[in-house]
């Protein structure tokens, strides 16, 4: 399925869901102590509720992508610690600050100790923000934390191909995009290049399309050049005999259409039994809208023939509908 066009390159709407279904593997990519240190045989819980209410007491103007996870150490010497994650897409006044002041809240608010760790998907090389502090009369305060910083990895490439890590495609994915900001033919080599790799690396089904997803959002194509890379994919997976992508926009779009459908079926509906019954309430109106095809086209039937309100109203009642109260019924 086709995200939406990110405008400007917008780099933060999909970390959102890739740090979720691959948060070990990102700790392994980025973040190699804390990585050797957590026990991955205990379940990984994310705090966002938990997250945005410190976020909203910080009182911080809009913030990139951030995550609050809660994990097990192998020590046990702690029962557990939290791992908040920072995805910064542009240069930032204040934003040593804002990690400062998030990472103390957190530890007040938890008395748990707080790794903060940032990601800098930014195109300054020369920002690299990694400390906070002042003193004053003999009071020192001195926060760092540590930051990966995805323009330097322009020069491990031979590495990231190399990796099996799926972070090592967001990062592939992240510097291509930023280099073809004004070239839509190169993105569009550089589109397929990757979703090319993505087979060739040897990714499960659910992987390719996590990662298509996310490729996808990313590297948006104007219309006819993404019409040229759909048919590119298209004849790769029938090369490879693996047609995850194509078969999974065949299935996207024919539930698109099915959907469409059943909308329609539904205005239809209203609209005879408006005619027959009188106005229906919005609650009535927004339980027709969920029904399905074929729960329409029985209710159509009824309403065409000579069947009572009361029926089609029991009927309603068998499907957990909303009662004869909800329809205004006319003489009869």
């Amino acid at each position: 399925m086709t995200a939406q066009p990110l405008q400007s390159d917008d780099f933060d709407s999909p970390w959102k869901n890739i740090l979720e279904w691959y948060f070990e593997e990102f700790v392994e990519f980025f973040m190699t102590e804390a990585y050797a240190d957590i026990d991955w045989r205990q379940p990984v819980e994310f705090l966002d509720k938990e997250l945005q209410q410190v976020v909203r007491d910080a009182e911080f103007g809009r913030r990139h992508v951030d995550k609050l996870a809660k994990v097990w150490r192998k020590s046990g010497q702690e029962q557990w610690v939290l791992v908040h994650i920072e995805v910064q897409g542009q240069y930032e006044a204040g934003f040593e600050e804002r990690m400062y002041t998030y990472n103390y809240r957190l530890y007040d608010r938890y008395q748990h100790k707080v790794a903060s760790f940032a990601v800098l998907s930014d195109d300054r090389t020369a920002w690299m923000p990694g400390q906070f502090g002042y003193e004053l009369w003999g009071c020192r305060v001195h926060f760092e934390f540590p930051t990966a910083k995805l323009a330097s990895y322009a020069e491990q490439w031979e590495m990231l191909e190399a990796s099996r890590n799926p972070f090592a495609v967001v990062v592939m994915a992240h510097l291509k995009t930023q280099e073809t900001q004004h070239d839509s033919q190169e993105r569009r080599f550089w589109k397929f290049y990757l979703i090319r790799h993505l087979y060739e690396r040897g990714y499960q089904r659910q992987d390719i399309l996590n990662l298509f997803h996310f490729i996808d959002w990313l590297m948006y194509l104007p219309p006819n050049l993404e019409q040229q890379l759909r048919q590119e994919v298209y004849e790769m997976e029938a090369q490879k005999l693996k047609p995850y992508i194509t078969s999974f926009e065949r299935m996207a779009m024919e539930e698109g259409r099915e959907e469409g459908r059943r909308l329609e079926a539904s205005r239809l509906l209203q609209r005879i039994l408006t005619h027959r019954f009188g106005e229906l309430s919005k609650e009535m109106q927004a339980q027709l809208a969920q029904l399905t095809i074929l729960q329409i086209e029985t209710i159509v039937d009824m309403a065409l023939t000579q069947s009572s309100f009361h029926e089609i109203v029991a009927y309603f009642d068998n499907l957990s509908a909303p009662s004869d109260e909800h329809l205004t019924e006319k003489s009869e």
